[in-house]
């Protein structure tokens, strides 16, 4: 376990590396976009290619950062339930979920990803828009980004697995330092309570 555990280790690092610069391709997008806006109106100019652009884009973030997401617990789930129960029983219903449902659902996905990948890759094919551009480097994206994916759920069994031996802490527990909003909050509420407290004794 103490191997698997150092596994894990690397794969939440190689995601948490790979999701803290995805977000640039969102900022790109957003350039690529106000340029053809911007060409399209003043020199009533544009391409295909810009558009596509944006979607290989959007398409790259949000696939690459799925195992981010799942890193950072942060997919959507049924919290109405989920509170209502103990820890443990929680800890569980992620060790079927992973085991049963995500991992076979990337390992299917990962199956018919690479040969369709491969596939545009070599045949070089073509957006069947003018001026499109070539399939290959988008589709790309699925197998990589349910490729992280995957390891993510791997690396998360393996956290949930090495907590119900008591070999670790709660791995569904997260670790955020206060930002901004936070401080700034906290000191409202200390005026606040140094307010309140003034008032008392007047």
């Amino acid at each position: 376990m103490h191997a698997l555990l150092k596994l894990s280790k690397a794969v939440d690092w190689l995601n948490g590396q790979i999701g803290k610069h995805v977000i640039w391709l969102i900022l790109a997008s957003a350039i690529i976009s106000a340029v053809n806006a911007v060409a399209r109106k003043a020199f009533n100019t544009s391409s295909n290619a810009y558009l596509e652009m944006q979607w290989y884009l959007f398409a790259a973030t949000f696939l690459l950062a799925a195992g981010y997401t799942l890193l950072n617990d942060e997919h959507v789930r049924i919290d109405v339930i989920s509170s209502r129960l103990s820890q443990r029983t929680r800890i569980w219903i992620d060790v079927i979920g992973f085991t049963f449902f995500l991992l076979p659902l990337c390992v299917a996905l990962l199956w018919f990803s690479v040969p369709f990948f491969l596939n545009g890759f070599y045949t070089g094919e073509m957006s069947a828009n003018a001026g499109g551009l070539l399939r290959w480097p988008v589709y790309a994206m699925m197998p990589l980004g349910f490729g992280l994916l995957l390891l993510q759920g791997v690396s998360e069994l393996i956290k949930r697995l090495a907590f119900l031996q008591g070999l670790i802490e709660d791995p569904t527990r997260k670790k955020t330092e206060p930002g901004t909003e936070d401080e700034l909050a906290e000191a409202i509420r200390k005026l606040a309570d140094e307010k309140a407290a003034n008032n008392n004794a007047a």
